[in-house]
């Protein structure tokens, strides 16, 4: 059994504590919040023992694996302390602000000899995984063109200040835009070469995007698009279109995926189900549980959560200056 520690047990912790009890090899033991009251109420409901510093956390030796569940600009600082401390490290997207501290995150966790895995959940959706499927029989040839999108209501009740602020990694785009892109780029199967972009805060008054409008090149075999929207009003829409040499493919994270060829969309079965995102996330930690456990690869390396940074960071230069540019590989 992998003894797991939340730090950050606030909104999205308490979503991980609750896929854990259903991860067959790994068990939630310890849990941090510099709140008092709320690390009660969390560790009452889920429990664990409870630390107010995460440092005390990484220094208890019945934890074996974090996930850093914290706003964006913290990441890279307590990333990096738990590979020293020599923790297998889960982190939630994006894996850092920036490449540059990517690059550092990445390092330690190599220098250390932890695994490492970018919280990317809905590659382990069950919408993603039904075509992800199918494009890697090859049957359907190679992604010539994609259109993924996340578009949402923004101001959703665990919004806070962080969140509107670009200097501590806000913005929709940062925040659930990454999803539509890390998607597209999973779907693609090679790494982005060009971004141009158009971003704005369209919305809502703050300093962060709520809007993103991004155009990427895979060299010259391929293009996609991504929409990255946090609305004030609106309805839920996350969902794909992929074009491939051989047929079609849409991925709608509502109803499933279908299948188009031959002039003709077919269902595919066994590619939607109840609470999408719930069981994206117990297989996600079913995954790094089991790759910690047998040595293996992670399904979501850190080059993958390093690369959708890059994009991101590329794509902002490319709204300012309003210009296609080069994706840092």
């Amino acid at each position: 059994m992998l003894n797991i520690g939340i730090i950050g047990a606030g909104h999205f912790g308490a979503a991980h504590a609750k896929a854990l009890q259903s991860v067959t090899n790994a068990e939630l033991v310890a849990a941090c919040r510099n709140d008092p009251e709320g690390l009660k109420t969390f560790t009452d409901q889920f429990g664990g023992k409870g630390y107010l510093d995460y440092h005390d956390l990484l220094a208890d030796p019945g934890v074996e694996a974090v996930v850093v569940a914290l706003p964006h600009h913290l990441h890279t600082d307590v990333a990096i302390a738990c590979a020293e401390a020599g923790k297998h490290i889960m982190i939630e997207k994006p894996l850092a602000p920036t490449v540059a501290e990517c690059r550092r995150v990445l390092a330690a966790a190599e220098k250390a000899g932890v695994m490492l895995m970018p919280g990317h959940t809905m590659r382990f959706s069950l919408p993603f995984i039904a075509a992800k499927r199918i494009i890697d029989t090859g049957e359907l040839g190679r992604m010539r063109y994609g259109s993924s999108r996340m578009i949402k209501l923004w101001m959703e009740g665990n919004r806070r200040d962080w969140h509107l602020d670009p200097a501590t990694g806000g913005g929709m785009l940062f925040t659930a835009g990454i999803h539509a892109l890390d998607r597209l780029l999973a779907f693609a199967g090679r790494r982005a070469t060009h971004v141009s972009a158009v971003t704005a805060a369209t919305f809502h008054r703050q300093k962060a995007d709520d809007a993103a409008l991004l155009l990427l090149r895979f060299g010259d075999e391929a293009a996609g698009q991504v929409a990255s929207i946090g609305y004030a009003d609106g309805a839920f829409i996350s969902g794909d279109e992929l074009i491939f040499d051989k047929g079609a493919l849409t991925v709608d994270f509502f109803s499933g995926v279908t299948l188009g060829r031959n002039m003709k969309w077919q269902p595919v079965e066994q590619s939607i189900e109840q609470d999408v995102a719930g069981r994206g996330l117990v297989r996600q930690w079913q995954a790094f549980a089991d790759a910690i456990v047998k040595g293996t690869t992670p399904a979501v390396t850190g080059a993958d959560g390093m690369h959708v940074v890059a994009c991101i960071e590329a794509a902002f230069k490319a709204a300012r200056e309003r210009r296609e540019v080069a994706i840092e590989v």
